[in-house]
């Protein structure tokens, strides 16, 4: 008996093309995880007189508790793109959402240990969740649609942190509890972590059979021996901390105790950082693409930066506040540049470490200068009886901030398709 060939090209076309789509479908739930984990990385911004009575501390030490987030996911960062290569996404992002799921709950238990340990996983799960959605990505949509899939990847990213203060604010505002908020973040994560397991193709893949130690190590061990990757995290976490540290976390409280807004003022007015990043992160992806150059831009989006966060400092009123603080997360899109150019100045086969890599030392940095940020001026409220000198030393704090992260800039190496050839 023989096997009609057209017949066996339609099978073949309708299997792979079933497949695609699966892998598409799975990248919407893979957005959907994105969401809910930058949703529980900013919520806690709007509650932390309420998150210092639960746990018996201070705001400090919810700050504290708040920044062990940051520990483990820039840790987990590693691990999960070695996961991914090694066992597909179909296991490897699930765990992830599961690991996101228990501490979302965990984080609702009022005691201080609860606390630590819910971040801490919240952290280590929310690792899989942007290399989990590129992965997805990358097998769900042709190289022709693949950037702009992750452009959508990273703005719905973003529109989840805006969505962890100005969707939770309100909500708090009316009575509704900030363990209530977690309960649903993690029964969400868990309904996403099922429908990924089961719609997620499985992937019969090389690696997956490959236990050797130096084929899991091997890759972050070339990314890491290249300098370049390490001036790519410094630039990349310095650019990032000043939304991750000083509006995720202080925003709302600064502008409370500082500047005397109102919780509700306060809050939309921080929510409007990761909101500008939403417009910010594909138009300066665009304009470093369309004018083939990566440094201009990421530079230029780092004097954008320093002249909203002059203006969120040194502004007197609400207005010019939301104007600062929309533009600032807005140019704020630069920082995804380094994410860029670290894939350019790495070889092909090691693309996918060089994200982990970045994701280690972005955070990273952001895990060394949260608690440096605490200690100096998260504290001053209690103590400063200059409230307007207070804002404006923080606001000089981030502008450092920027400014060492531009001049590094200028020291990355050009690598879009534009540069000049000698």
């Amino acid at each position: 008996m023989t096997t009609n060939p057209i017949t066996a090209t339609i099978v073949v076309k309708t299997t792979t093309a079933s497949r695609t789509r699966a892998f598409q479908i799975a990248w919407g739930l893979g957005l959907a995880f994105y969401v809910i984990e930058y949703a529980a990385r900013s919520a806690p911004a709007v509650m932390i007189p309420h998150l210092s009575l639960a746990f018996g501390t201070t705001a400090i030490g919810v700050s504290a508790i708040l920044g062990t987030y940051y520990y483990s996911y820039s840790l987990s960062s590693l691990v999960a793109g070695a996961a991914l290569d090694r066992v597909g996404a179909k296991k490897a992002v699930p765990i992830g959402i599961f690991i996101l799921a228990v501490g979302c709950l965990l984080f609702a238990v009022p005691s201080s240990g609860a606390g630590y340990a819910g971040r801490l996983l919240q952290g280590a799960g929310s690792a899989f969740a942007f290399t989990g959605a590129v992965y997805l990505a990358a097998h769900g949509f042709s190289a022709r649609w693949l950037a702009t899939a992750i452009g959508v990847t990273q703005c719905l990213g973003m529109l989840g942190g805006a969505a962890g203060q100005f969707v939770v604010g309100p909500l708090i505002e009316q009575g509704v509890g900030w363990q209530t908020i977690w309960h649903w973040l993690g029964i969400a994560s868990i309904a996403v972590g099922v429908l990924l397991f089961v719609i997620a193709p499985s992937e019969n893949s090389p690696q997956t059979a490959v236990s050797n130690r130096p084929s899991l190590l091997g890759p972050y061990a070339v990314v890491f021996r290249n300098p370049r990757t390490y001036l790519c995290g410094a630039v990349a976490g310095l650019l990032f901390v000043p939304t991750t540290i000083g509006d995720m976390t202080w925003g709302v409280a600064f502008f409370q105790h500082d500047r005397m807004f109102s919780y509700h003022d306060a809050v939309v007015t921080g929510s409007l950082v990761p909101l500008g990043w939403v417009i910010g992160c594909p138009l300066v992806g665009w304009l470093a693409d369309h004018l083939g150059r990566r440094k201009p831009v990421l530079i230029g989006g780092g004097i954008a930066m320093l002249l909203s966060a002059g203006a969120i400092a040194f502004s007197t009123g609400h207005t010019a506040a939301v104007v600062g603080c929309l533009s600032f997360g807005i140019a704020s899109g630069a920082a995804m540049i380094p994410y860029t150019i670290v894939k350019e100045v790495n070889p092909d086969q090691v693309k996918g470490s060089a994200t982990g890599a970045i994701n280690f030392l972005t955070f990273g940095v952001t895990a060394l200068i949260g608690p440096i940020f605490a200690d100096l001026l998260g504290k001053g409220f209690a103590t400063t009886q200059n409230h307007v000198a207070h804002f404006r030393t923080s606001g000089l704090f981030w502008i450092a901030a920027i400014v060492i992260a531009t001049v590094l800039s200028a020291f990355l190496p050009e690598t879009g398709h534009g540069r000049r050839t000698v």
